[in-house]
């Protein structure tokens, strides 16, 4: 599980990295395009920046990996909707990527709730 959960803070970060580096417009239009409040595009720097680093550092790993779950179902609905019933050219799912992150960070944060208990 820890690897699990180095793995998922590891390429979620990489993700918010290179929004840093490029900014979040393109993320501002679409949220915008559903009819939210730009500024809730910054809530991807939350989901992408902050949380990786809680569950690095295992700070607070439930609500860290849910943060990445909520993070990526909204990634899923702004971006990824009409891929939901696709395959890619290769075969494979085509929101295969996301899909896994969605599944990896609840899986942590089913886990590490679990272990907290005992």
């Amino acid at each position: 599980m820890l690897l699990l959960r180095c793995y998922l803070a590891i390429a979620t970060l990489l993700h918010g990295i290179s929004k840093l580096q490029h900014g979040i417009g393109g993320i501002e239009n679409m949220v915008v395009a559903h009819g939210l409040p730009a500024f809730f595009a910054y809530g991807v720097l939350v989901g992408e920046i902050v949380a990786p680093l809680m569950l690095l550092v295992g700070y607070w790993v439930t609500p860290a990996a849910l943060l990445i779950a909520v993070n990526m179902v909204v990634a899923i609905w702004l971006a990824h909707t009409g891929q939901i019933f696709s395959l890619s050219k290769s075969g494979g799912w085509q929101i295969e990527l996301q899909a896994f992150f969605l599944v990896s960070a609840l899986t942590v944060a089913m886990t590490a709730r679990t272990s907290q208990r005992r």
